[in-house]
């Protein structure tokens, strides 16, 4: 049987942007897009509307913007990753999207290839987006000296569960996780599962942002 496709919703404000990318993943079995808002406000009601798998979110938008549109998202419980259109001078930004609760960043001159791709990872939730942007993003996120970045006490896992989380800070992905464990990658996989539901994580991201608030991971 087929899988489902990935349903998409795509946000920009600029039409140029969501044009291009609605064409290129309509020519795409694995992936529809279900709807384009211009608007945090619109990506926020179509979300809602239509329960997509993936919003792909630009953080600059007129009125409600990315960041808030993602607040209002994860706020609402919705099961949607964020993965937000961001660039290399975007950090504040990106860093609130961090906080509330984006799931991924895609640098917006990146191959359309890799967005696609980028796409595919975030809903499937088995890895982090564009590791070498992710990485560095987080990390300096964690360096700054902000209250939500006070010392977290992790309660209620294992030793072997904070092994895992340890290395999910690192960045490593399930494959490096068991070969670094000696463990099969399905129980590498089930451990970021149990991390998951212990620790109220809405997916990977959140659990290498953990890590650096437990100090399990050094920030230099």
């Amino acid at each position: 049987m087929t899988p489902d496709p990935v349903r998409v919703v795509l946000a920009d404000d600029q039409e140029l942007i969501r044009t291009a990318l609605s064409m290129v993943m309509g020519e795409l079995e694995d992936i529809e897009v279900v709807g384009e808002a211009a608007t945090g406000a619109e990506a926020v009601r179509l979300t809602a509307e239509l329960a997509p798998d993936v919003v792909v979110m630009d953080l600059r938008m007129p009125g409600m913007d990315g960041i808030e549109a993602t607040r209002h998202i994860t706020a609402a419980g919705s099961e949607a990753k964020v993965l937000v259109l961001t660039t290399f001078d975007d950090d504040d930004h990106v860093y609130g999207a961090l906080r509330a609760g984006a799931s991924g960043f895609l640098v917006k001159d990146m191959a359309l290839d890799d967005i696609i791709g980028a796409v595919r990872v975030v809903a499937s939730g088995d890895a982090l987006i564009a590791p070498s942007v992710t990485r560095r993003l987080i990390h300096d996120f964690a360096a700054r000296p902000e209250p939500v970045l006070a010392r977290r006490e992790l309660t209620g896992i294992t030793d072997r569960e904070r092994e895992v989380l340890t290395l999910v800070g690192s960045g490593l992905s399930n494959t490096e996780i068991a070969a670094e464990l000696c463990i099969s990658v399905a129980t590498a996989k089930t451990y970021l599962t149990r991390l998951l539901t212990k620790l109220n994580a809405r997916d990977r991201v959140q659990l290498v942002i953990i890590a650096y608030e437990a100090r399990l991971v050094a920030v230099t």
